[in-house]
Parts: C-alpha cells; sequence; structure tokens
C-alpha cells in the first residue's frame, strides 16, 4: 500500500451553527491522505495508473464552496465519501478539515477534524 497527501486546500465556504457564520463564511483548510496502490504508476509513469490530484483537489474544493454544513466532521465525511466515489483506485481516504477561525471564544491557531473513509 502506498499513501499521496494533498495537503491545505483552500476554500471558502459556509459551514457552521451559528447564523453569522452561514451568513459571512470564512476560509477553511483540507488536508487529504490518499491511500492506494501506485506500483504501476510508479513503473510506468503514466497517469492512468495514478490518480489525477487536480482532479482531486477540485473535488475537495467543491465540497468547500457547496452546500453548508452545521459540523465539520459532516464535512470531512462528505469529502471523504466524494473522493472514494469519484476515484476508484483510492482504496482509502483520510480527510481533515481545518476551520482556524471557528468562533471559540478563546485564542486558538485552529480547530480540525480528521475522518476516514474506506473503499
Amino acid at each position: 500500500m502506498c499513501s499521496s497527501d494533498l495537503k491545505r486546500i483552500k476554500g471558502y465556504g459556509y459551514h457552521g451553527v451559528f447564523a453569522n457564520e452561514r451568513e459571512i463564511g470564512q476560509e477553511f483548510f483540507v488536508d487529504v491522505a490518499a491511500d492506494l496502490d501506485l506500483t504501476a504508476a510508479a513503473q510506468s509513469d503514466d497517469l492512468a495508473d495514478s490518480v489525477d490530484y487536480g482532479a482531486m483537489a477540485k473535488s475537495v474544493l467543491a465540497e468547500i464552496t457547496g452546500q453548508p454544513c452545521n459540523l465539520i466532521e459532516k464535512l470531512a465525511s462528505r469529502i471523504g465519501q466524494r473522493l472514494i466515489t469519484e476515484f476508484s483506485k483510492l482504496d482509502s481516504v483520510t480527510i481533515t478539515v481545518h476551520k482556524p477561525s471557528a468562533p471559540l471564544g478563546v485564542n486558538a491557531e485552529d480547530v480540525s477534524v480528521t475522518i476516514t473513509t474506506w473503499r
């Protein structure tokens, strides 16, 4: 098994439980750790034997900017399900959604949640 990572995919979304989060929105960042067999790609040097990371990143961005969720747990789950559905070579994906401007009432650098989705 091999893995590949996409880090800090940035998008503006309207996810959150508070009205101002839904109205004003904020930046979200997503990390993707994808598990797949890259043996053939390493030998062939052919994209057909791997996954298109640009297409994966666009799918992630579409979820960040798409239909709002109350919780980043739901957003992470939606992203994972979408990637597993769209990219047949993936065995699993681990999605981390970062919400650095979460309204916590205290200073914090980031709030994140990580969810793994298997085929």
